[in-house]
């Protein structure tokens, strides 16, 4: 359902909530709520003092060290161009602010931030937004309804992701002194007044004025000026592509809201840009770099015995908290817009050579399960033969589903030994045999044209290098020729936007309460649509039908058994050879930091962190 995908603390969700005094000028009238949550309850009351798993006391003090790949070209938010600068991303930006924010202990539940409450009718037709009065910009002018109009026009307008995500919010427009209403052209999609809580808010006023050269800035291009936002943060000092340090606003004027209370605890956070993983590695060994995030099995279990692990100087901890609300798939993802993948039967043969038990054996030291699902680990997950109201849904759809999507689980191939890989590049040879191909001198040609089967995996870094260089030997050994690309995150983030790749490695994060960001996944509309996250270029008039279904389902006993339907038709489809995952988090610190018992659903690093140091 969200934007963000981290596999992290990402998707936000919407529903029901907690009626205060006010109400909108609607008819009839609407309760104004300070909390929305879709699959659980609301927690916390109107008035609430603060979310229970933060430090109260926990003093403003010391600093932070971070690392971050790549490199950085832009502070501007808005834009789906250009390399935006770590701590700005929208819904996690150190500097900018959302309407509502999530809370860390609760499936989907989400408080006021730059909004006090927030209004809609039962059909859900439109969302009222209420500001709060004390919410400032960091100069000092009122946060307004002009500044969360020109946010949503501005995203909507110049970034390709959030026109598909806001594409059924119609417009935003001023109903009160400090209420902005969202309309939207469909009826009760219970999801769309979370969607718009999640908007990042940036002050209109400051990008409509001049800048300090003098001349009007401009929303619509990259820029390396500082921005100014409302958040706890300001942009302290930069080294372009390389550095970037944020410092803790004493005027901040949201320090003592309850949604804040015990956040925001370090005075200068700063991120260093590394362009090798080993170097940043080394980094953070020799104690420049304070966290590290590990997503390697091999480093995990080899490169953590140097001194300062040895002697508690640097901690490690394995957390499933940030897994306990999502599911994920991750993969090999062919780009059916190119014309060699448009066969089902020739992506179905890529799987049989990917020997996911091999390289568990070899270099994963076992740590990682195979992925099976486009909801993997969740409980939206499908299972076995479809029965019940699935089985129901599937049927309804008619000719458009195959009639082994009703009677077969899906499998992935196993291998882990010669014998197992020679069955599976069999299957495979026979599968592109029936897609018209055939071995000739070697070589996987399509009998029709003569045309050889070959294409690029384009990899963002290298890291899966060694997960796809083997897939890559396996396929040439059938006469597929793969050649894998490393290319700098710049590169490799502008391509898959222009969807110019033949296989990228990526996947798609989803929450407990999948809705409308399903359509940009893998909806029809979302194909050429460039941003888009429909990697694959899927179009199928059934996926369609069951991304509507999920998106208008009345309750949870509805939506569970569509949301599994959806995963066989996908998983049928072969739009991805999944590869595998850790449903846990493996993180390594330097004893610098504290925190409180850990959320349920969360780490809140740095956010609910503090440091050891306390100034005088």
């Amino acid at each position: 359902m969200a934007l963000k995908w981290r596999f992290l603390n990402w998707l936000m969700v919407a529903g029901i909530a907690v009626s205060t005094a006010s109400a909108v000028a609607q008819e009839p009238a609407a309760p104004f709520r300070h909390a929305l949550s879709i699959v659980g309850g609301i927690k916390y009351p109107p008035g609430f003092a603060r979310f229970d798993y933060v430090n109260p006391t926990a003093p403003k003090a010391g600093d932070i060290n971070l690392s971050a790949s790549g490199t950085f070209d832009s502070f501007n938010p808005v834009l789906d161009k250009g390399e935006l600068a770590a701590g700005l991303s929208p819904r996690l930006s150190l500097v900018t602010e959302t309407l509502l924010k999530p809370s860390m202990d609760e499936v989907d539940a989400v408080y006021g931030l730059l909004a006090e409450a927030v209004s809609y009718p039962p059909d859900y037709a439109s969302a009222t937004f209420r500001l709060r009065a004390e919410a400032k910009w960091a100069d000092g002018m009122p946060v307004t309804p002009e500044d969360v109009i020109f946010s949503f026009e501005k995203f909507k307008d110049l970034n390709p992701l959030y026109t598909t995500y806001y594409a059924h919010v119609l417009k935003a427009e001023k109903t009160g002194e400090r209420e902005v209403t969202f309309t939207f052209d469909e009826k009760n999609n219970r999801e769309l007044p979370i969607i718009v809580g999640e908007l990042d808010i940036v002050p209109k006023h400051w990008w409509t004025a001049n800048g300090p050269d003098g001349k009007p800035r401009d929303i619509s291009r990259t820029t390396l000026e500082p921005i100014m936002g409302s958040g706890p943060y300001r942009i302290a000092s930069f080294t372009p592509g390389s550095k970037v340090v944020y410092e803790l606003r004493d005027d901040y004027w949201g320090k003592n809201l309850n949604v804040n209370i015990g956040y925001n605890n370090f005075r200068t956070q700063t991120y260093t840009y590394f362009a090798d993983l080993d170097v940043e590695f080394e980094a953070f060994r020799s104690g420049a770099i304070d966290y590290w995030a590990e997503n390697s099995a091999m480093r995990w279990a080899r490169s953590y015995d140097f001194p300062a692990v040895t002697d508690g100087r640097v901690k490690r901890q394995v957390l499933d908290n940030e897994y306990k609300t999502s599911g994920v798939l991750v993969g090999f993802i062919p780009n059916m817009r190119r014309e060699m993948f448009k066969d089902a039967r020739v992506r179905k043969a890529l799987n049989y050579a990917f020997d996911f038990e091999e390289l568990n054996r070899t270099i994963f030291f076992d740590q990682y399960k195979r992925i099976d699902s486009y909801f993997y680990g969740s409980e939206l997950a499908s299972q076995g033969v479809p029965e019940g109201k699935e089985l129901h849904i599937l049927k309804s759809l008619g000719p458009d589903v195959a009639p082994e999507v009703l009677t077969r689980p899906y499998t992935n191939p196993v291998g882990g030994d010669g014998t197992k890989l020679r069955e599976n590049l069999r299957a495979a040879l026979a599968l592109l045999k029936e897609a018209g191909y055939e071995l000739r001198g070697g070589k996987m040609t399509f009998a029709a044209t003569g045309k050889p089967l070959q294409f690029e995996i384009l990899l963002n870094g290298p890291t899966i290098e060694r997960v796809a260089l083997p897939f890559a030997d396996n396929l040439k050994k059938i006469g597929i020729q793969v050649s894998v690309r490393t290319v700098d995150s710049a590169q490799y983030t502008n391509r898959v936007r222009s969807f110019d790749y033949d296989m990228i490695y990526l996947g798609w994060a989803q929450s407990l309460n999948p809705g409308n960001e399903q359509r940009d996944y893998w909806g029809s509309r979302s194909v050429n649509q460039q941003g888009s996250r429909n990697y694959a270029g899927i179009s199928d008039p059934a996926i369609d039908k069951l991304i509507d279904q999920i998106i208008f389902a009345k309750d949870r006993e509805t939506l569970i058994p569509t949301v599994k339907a959806l995963d066989r038709l996908l998983l049928a489809g072969s739009y991805t050879v999944p590869s595998y995952t850790l449903r846990s988090s493996r993180i390594a610190y330097w004893d610098k930091f504290e925190h409180a018992e850990l959320p349920t659903y969360g780490i809140g690093f740095p956010s609910i962190w503090w440091s050891k140091q306390v100034q005088n």
